[in-house]
């Protein structure tokens, strides 16, 4: 079965497995950071004289942002499963996207893409990434200057989520049966904390709903 065969994407095993590294990868990352620490602190106090304090430091605190900011990606991952677990995977192929800030998006944005209203396929609507945290990989294939070998690597996206509200945005691997490089997307548009009223969009309370189990505080109609 494709992924676009079962009612969530969830249900998917490929899918299921490649979150399940995708969380694990994460926690071996705070891990790793917080040895690397400890590891120059032991070194710069045990091994070394003073003298090299000013340049072990740096690195110690690299080393301590790094492992600080992965305790706020954990809870991210958690979400992203929720957001699994109530919208199937959609396919696209070359989604329109960039990297410059939108006028119509308030709000922090670290690159966008296009995806089609559901209730209404001729509209487009952006989603952006909202923090700076693991995009890089995205934005060295999205670059205006990236190579047609890199652009190809994000020319299908798979979607899971609603446009008006949220979405996880992965890349397909090499044979196409699973997903990568799991993002968060957000709907940022307009007013009320970014986002403009649902129903001017067509959302219907099913899909207002769908979005809550999601995880999404929709503003109100």
């Amino acid at each position: 079965m494709t992924p676009t065969d079962h009612t969530v994407a969830w249900e998917h095993p490929p899918t299921r497995r490649a979150w399940s590294k995708h969380l694990a990868l994460n926690l071996l990352a705070i891990v790793g950071w917080l040895a690397v620490w400890g590891a120059l602190l032991a070194v710069l106090v045990v091994f070394l004289s003073p003298g090299y304090t000013i340049l072990v430091v740096p690195f110690l605190l690299y080393s301590f942002y790094r492992a600080f900011i992965q305790l706020f990606v954990i809870p991210v991952v958690l979400r992203m499963k929720r957001v699994l677990q109530v919208y199937p995977w959609q396919l696209f192929r070359d989604v329109p996207h960039g990297l410059t800030d939108r006028t119509d998006v308030v709000g922090r944005q670290y690159g966008w893409f296009e995806f089609p209203n559901p209730a209404r396929s001729t509209e487009q609507l952006p989603l952006v990434f909202p923090r700076h945290w693991g995009v890089g990989w995205w934005h060295r294939r999205m670059a205006p200057r990236a190579t047609p070998e890199l652009k190809s690597q994000i020319g299908e996206v798979w979607l899971a989520g609603d446009p008006r509200f949220i979405g996880v945005i992965a890349a397909p691997s090499t044979d196409g049966a699973r997903p990568r490089r799991f993002r968060f997307l957000h709907q940022q548009m307009g007013a009320d904390g970014g986002r403009l009223s649902v129903a001017a969009w067509g959302a219907t309370a099913d899909d207002i709903e769908r979005g809550r189990r999601a995880g999404v505080r929709p503003a109100r109609p």
